[in-house]
C-alpha cells in the first residue's frame, strides 16, 4: 500500500489551519490540524507523523519552545516547517537553530508552502551524495573530531559528547559529506534547508560561526571550516567513516 504523509498542523489560528487542511488534501497529503502545543503533545503521544507545520507566534508555549521540545524527544528526526509572521532575520535563525528545517513567513500562499513541505520530506528522505553514510550506529571522524550521525552530536578527543542543534547539525552534515570542496552560500542553504538563497539573507554565515565554536575553530586561521573569498566555504579536513560500533 502507497504510503500517504501525514502532516501534522500546530497553528491557534482556526482559518489558518481550515485552509492550509483543506489544500494539503487536495493535493494527496493526511493532515491532522491541532491549536496548541498541549494538543499537540496528545497527539503526538500515540501518533507518528511525517512533517510537522509549527506556528511561531501562540499564546502558551511558542513555536521556538515546541521545536526545542521535540528535537529531544521520540519525535527528533521529524522534519519541522516553522510559520512566522516575523520578517526579521534572527528570528529566522533561533528558529532554525531550535531545530526547524525550513521556515515561511506569513502571509503565505498554499502552493509556496506544499512546495516547500515536499522539499523538506525529500531532503530528509535523502541519502548524502558523496559517503552514502549508513545511519546505523555510524560515526564520521576528522581531525580530532567525530561525528555520531545516529545521536547527531560531536564526540571530541576525550570522548565527550558535544550537543549540537539541528541546524549546525545539518549544516556541519553536509560539510562532512562534501569534504575539500568549495560550497557557496546557495548551495548550502540548498541543501541545509531545501531553499534559493535570499538577498541579504546571513543565515548561512551566521551558523558557519556557530559551527566553528562548535569544534574550536579560529575564524581568523581555521582549521576545518576554511572561507574561500568570493565564492564560499570548503570542509578542509579529510572524513573517514568508522566501522559501525
Amino acid at each position: 500500500m502507497e504510503h500517504i504523509d501525514h502532516i501534522l498542523i500546530v497553528d491557534d489560528d482556526r482559518e489558518i489551519r481550515e485552509l492550509v487542511s483543506a489544500y494539503l488534501k487536495k493535493n494527496g497529503l493526511r493532515v491532522t490540524a491541532v491549536a496548541d502545543g498541549r494538543q499537540m503533545r496528545t497527539f503526538l503521544e500515540a501518533n507518528t507523523v511525517d512533517l510537522i507545520i509549527l506556528d511561531l507566534m501562540m499564546p502558551g508555549d511558542d513555536g521556538l519552545v515546541l521545536s526545542r521540545e521535540l528535537r529531544v524527544g521520540k519525535h527528533k528526526a521529524t522534519p519541522i516547517v516553522m510559520l512566522t509572521a516575523r520578517s526579521d532575520e534572527m528570528d529566522r535563525i533561533i528558529g532554525l537553530e531550535m531545530g526547524a528545517d525550513d521556515y515561511i513567513a506569513k502571509p503565505f500562499s498554499a502552493r509556496e508552502l506544499l512546495a516547500r513541505i515536499k522539499a523538506v520530506l525529500r531532503r530528509a528522505r535523502m541519502l548524502p551524495a558523496n559517503l552514502q553514510v549508513s545511519e546505523a550506529g555510524q560515526l564520521l571522524r576528522f581531525g580530532q573530531w567525530k561525528l555520531d550521525t545516529t545521536a547527531r552530536h560531536l564526540i571530541d578527543a576525550d570522548g565527550t559528547a558535544i550537543a549540537l542543534s539541528g541546524a549546525e547539525y545539518r549544516l556541519l552534515r553536509v560539510f562532512v559529506d562534501h569534504p575539500q570542496r568549495v560550497l557557496n552560500r546557495d548551495q548550502l542553504l540548498n541543501l541545509t534547508q531545501g531553499r534559493e538563497a535570499e538577498l541579504f539573507d546571513r543565515s548561512i554565515d551566521l551558523l558557519v560561526s556557530r559551527v566553528r565554536q562548535r569544534l574550536g575553530d579560529d575564524a581568523r586561521e581555521p582549521t576545518y571550516i576554511k572561507t574561500v573569498r568570493s565564492e564560499g566555504y570548503v570542509f578542509s579536513v579529510p572524513v573517514e567513516i568508522m566501522e559501525p560500533r
